[in-house]
């Protein structure tokens, strides 16, 4: 067998124990699901007033608040499978896999291919509730796939981001600092207004924060009026290419822990 068969086949094996686990134990994707619909049905059900608002300037408030959704649970779509990879270090099972695999990053590729198929998933539901909720879009099928475009290279760096710290850490208990540090970057980020209505000390760290070209672009891709798109993918493959290597520095660590 030559070495990208074994590669891949490292590769498949890991990401059909992940998927088979998910299917076997379906309550398993609740919390992947529990955080974009609640989020959903709280911001965009319980804020629509806010999209009246002078200033505003978005053409409906439960599609300004979609984007946001989607690209929180494309987010925390990678940062769960984190989940997965210490819950297997603390059962010992990463530790045999990492013995058994010649290269060990198919281990990780693995689990990446894992928390991109999760999050897809997770995606679907969530726009058809928004569609039948009565969310409006402008943008074209070019538009949207942009937007999933996104969506897709913010989960693969979120993944990067978790199995960073997880390679390291080598605990579920290290859960905490996978969500907290995304948590605060997606908070503060325009997530209920627009920018421009943003006041105070929010309002300079948003104008800092990558997270912000990535939803501004995300939400003029819905409006179907794309504006720096360029801009919102080399910022989420900026750091997607930075947690990779964070990713692989951490298996390294992992490798020589044993």
């Amino acid at each position: 067998m030559s070495r990208r068969a074994r590669y891949w086949a490292v590769t498949k094996t890991v990401a059909w124990r992940n998927l088979h686990s998910v299917i076997r134990a379906p309550a398993l994707l609740l919390p992947m699901l529990a955080f974009p619909l609640f989020f959903y049905m709280a911001f965009a059900g319980g804020l629509s007033a806010v999209g009246s608002l002078p200033g505003f300037n978005y053409y409906n408030y439960d599609a300004f608040q979609f984007v946001f959704v989607l690209l929180q649970s494309a987010a925390f779509g990678g940062v769960f499978i984190g989940f997965s990879i210490g819950a297997d270090f603390d059962s010992g099972f990463t530790r045999r896999l990492l013995l058994a695999a010649r290269d060990r990053s198919a281990v990780i590729a693995g689990f990446g291919i894992a928390a991109v198929i999760r999050a897809v998933f997770v995606w679907i539901v969530v726009f058809a509730i928004a569609l039948v909720t009565g969310m409006q879009i402008d943008g074209n099928g070019i538009d949207l796939a942009g937007l999933v475009g996104l969506a897709l290279v913010v989960n693969v760096a979120a993944f990067f981001f978790a199995a960073g710290v997880m390679t390291r850490l080598r605990t579920l208990q290290a859960a905490p600092a996978m969500q907290l540090p995304l948590f605060m970057i997606l908070m503060t980020a325009p997530v209920y207004v627009p920018r421009n209505l943003l006041e105070g000390w929010i309002s300079s760290v948003a104008t800092i924060n990558p997270m912000t070209a990535i939803i501004e672009a995300g939400r003029s891709l819905m409006a179907g009026d794309p504006f720096h798109i360029l801009l919102a993918f080399a910022a989420a493959a900026g750091l997607g290419a930075l947690l990779a290597v964070f990713a692989l520095r951490g298996l390294r660590k992992a490798e020589a822990a044993g």
